[in-house]
């Protein structure tokens, strides 16, 4: 009798980030930051960056406005229990937030398809998602493989499918391991998507 497994999974890890962290808070937290950052907006500027993201310009998100420290702290235990579903081996290391940092898209806006080098653990969580805003495509790995192999249908479980979108909601949380990769297609409301991005390393 012929028995078929699936092996080699991709995991993708969904929840909300933590009950006492009120997005709204969170949201103006990163309109203000984005409103003072003038380097991150000259950096979004020089390299054809649509809206806003302080990742090439702020390090210290959580010194600056104390959510982003309990955001940091919510991160830190999703992480953990993500981490032990992957049944990692850290030894006498442990995954540490490497870097976090705000995006806030307008109408227009898109982050095409990319990986995160150098970390093991990436994510989001979502802070302001607009009726009709784009979800998050993540692609499966073994594109680069398939060669000559024929369309899947269109019908077909969600584990072959060769792109998944992913819709969260205002306050989930999203991880994956960092080489999975991802994009976010373009934001075709007339209101801006925000997120809050981060990595983290193995230290």
């Amino acid at each position: 009798m012929a028995q078929i497994r699936s092996l080699f999974a991709t995991r993708l890890y969904q929840a909300p980030l933590a009950s006492d962290i009120d997005a709204d808070e969170l949201a103006n937290s990163c309109y203000a930051i984005a409103e003072d950052d003038e380097a991150g907006q000259d950096w979004c500027e020089s390299n054809g960056f649509p809206g806003y993201t302080s990742y090439a310009s702020l390090t210290d998100l959580p010194w600056r406005f104390p959510i982003f420290a309990d955001v940091v702290k919510a991160l830190d235990a999703h992480v953990a229990a993500f981490c032990e579903d992957l049944q990692f081996d850290l030894a006498d290391r442990a995954l540490k937030l490497e870097d976090i940092w705000i995006n806030i898209l307008p109408e227009g806006g898109i982050h095409t398809s990319h990986i995160h080098p150098h970390s093991v653990i990436s994510g989001t969580t979502y802070v302001a998602m607009p009726e009709g805003a784009p979800a998050l495509k993540l692609e499966d790995p073994r594109h680069a493989m398939m060669m000559a192999a024929p369309p899947r249908q269109k019908e077909a479980r969600e584990e072959l499918q060769p792109f998944v979108y992913v819709k969260p909601a205002v306050g989930d949380v999203l991880l994956w391991e960092s080489w999975l990769r991802h994009e976010v297609p373009m934001n075709m409301t007339e209101d801006e998507r925000i997120s809050v991005s981060f990595n983290y390393a193995w230290s």
